[in-house]
C-alpha cells in the first residue's frame, strides 16, 4: 500500500513542479512596477500615481511608479518591452506612443507587436487659445484669418512629436489652413511665447489654459474633445466648426507580450473599478481628466485606430521629430 502511494506521489510530482505560479497563487503576490516613460510631475506621472495607490489598496500588494523618461518615451517603453511578461512590470502609456509609431519607425520596439493592451484610465481635452491681439473670437474666424494670410499665423508646442504638436497638425490638415509650427523645449516655454504674443495660437492643457483665459491673458476659442468639456461647458468644441476633429491626451496601461491572459483580465477589471470610484473621478475631473473605461479588446481596437489616424496626419503634414 505504501509502495503504491509512493509511486503515485512520484507520478504526479513532475506535474506539480511544472505548474505555473499563477495556478497556485493568485496574482499579484509581490510588488508590481509601473514604468512611466515620462518625467516626474507630468500628467502621466500624476495620474498614474493615483491609480497605483488605489491598485495597491485593492490588491493588498504594492504598485510602484518608476519614471524612465528619455528619447520621447522610447527609453522607458523599451525597458518595459524587454521585461519578464509575468504581470509584475507594466507600461503607463499615452497617445505619444501611437504617434511615435509613425514619427519614429526605427524604434527598438513596435507597440502592437511587443505589448498587449491592459486598460485605459483617462483622457484630457486641450484648449485652443490665441493671444488677445489676434483678430479672431471663434474657431471659424481663426480659420478665415489663416486662409486670408497663409503662412503668417503660427502656433506653439512643447516640441516635435508631442500631442500638442500633432493636435496642431491635425487642425491644419482638417481645416485646410497653413499655420507655421513653432516648437519649444517645454510646455512652459511654449505657453510664455503665446502669453507674450510672439506666437499667436496654442493647443494646451485645459486646466492650465482655462485659468489664463479667465484672467484675460489669452482668448479661449474651443476645446478639442468631441463633447464639450465639463470644466468649460459654455465653450464650443473645435469639432463644432471642423466636424470630426478630436485631439485629446489619453492614458492607458499595457503589458509585455505573452503576459498571461488571466493577469490581463484581472488588471483590466481592477483598474476599471478604481477609475469609477467617486473619489478618483472627482479628483481627476478637477484636473480636467475624464475616466476612460475599455476592455482589453476595445483598447486594442482603439490603439490601432489611433495609430492609423496619426500616421495619416504625419503623412499629410510631413511632421518630423527633428
Amino acid at each position: 500500500m505504501f509502495k503504491f502511494l509512493r509511486l503515485a506521489v512520484f507520478a504526479i510530482l513532475p506535474g506539480l513542479l511544472s505548474m505555473p505560479a499563477s495556478a497556485a497563487d493568485p496574482y499579484p503576490t509581490r510588488t508590481v512596477k509601473m514604468i512611466v516613460p515620462f518625467g516626474a510631475g507630468g500628467p502621466a506621472d500624476v495620474y498614474a500615481r493615483v491609480l497605483a495607490q488605489h491598485l495597491s489598496e485593492a490588491t493588498k500588494q504594492s504598485f510602484v511608479i518608476e519614471n524612465r523618461p528619455g528619447a520621447g518615451a522610447i527609453v522607458g517603453t523599451d525597458a518595459a518591452a524587454k521585461s519578464t511578461p509575468d504581470g509584475y512590470t507594466l507600461l503607463v502609456m499615452s497617445n505619444t506612443h501611437t504617434t511615435n509609431e509613425s514619427l519614429i519607425p526605427n524604434k527598438p520596439y513596435e507597440l502592437m507587436r511587443d505589448f498587449v493592451p491592459v486598460a485605459t484610465f483617462n483622457y484630457s481635452d486641450l484648449l485652443m487659445v490665441v493671444h488677445p491681439s489676434v483678430a479672431a473670437k471663434s474657431v471659424k474666424e481663426f480659420i478665415d484669418l489663416a486662409k486670408k494670410e497663409p503662412g503668417k499665423l503660427n502656433y506653439a508646442s512643447s516640441g516635435p512629436g508631442t500631442p500638442y504638436h500633432m493636435a496642431g497638425e491635425l487642425f491644419k490638415a482638417m481645416s485646410g489652413t497653413d499655420i507655421v509650427h513653432i516648437p519649444h523645449k517645454a510646455s512652459g516655454d511654449a505657453r510664455n511665447s503665446v502669453l507674450s504674443g510672439n506666437v499667436q495660437m496654442m493647443l494646451d492643457a485645459v486646466t492650465t489654459m482655462s485659468e489664463l483665459a479667465k484672467g484675460g491673458q489669452v482668448r479661449a476659442l474651443a476645446t478639442t474633445g468631441l463633447k464639450r468639456n465639463p470644466l468649460t461647458p459654455d465653450l464650443p468644441t473645435v469639432a463644432e466648426t471642423v466636424p470630426g476633429y478630436e485631439a485629446t491626451i489619453w492614458l492607458g496601461v499595457m503589458a509585455p507580450k505573452d503576459t498571461p491572459k488571466e493577469v490581463i483580465t484581472f488588471l483590466n477589471a481592477t483598474i476599471n473599478k478604481v477609475i469609477e470610484l467617486p473619489a478618483v473621478k472627482e479628483a481627476w475631473l478637477k484636473q480636467g481628466a475624464i475616466p476612460l473605461v475599455k476592455t482589453p479588446a476595445e483598447f486594442d481596437a482603439y490603439l490601432r485606430k489611433d495609430i492609423e489616424k496619426w500616421a495619416e496626419v504625419v503623412k499629410v503634414s510631413g511632421a518630423k521629430v527633428q
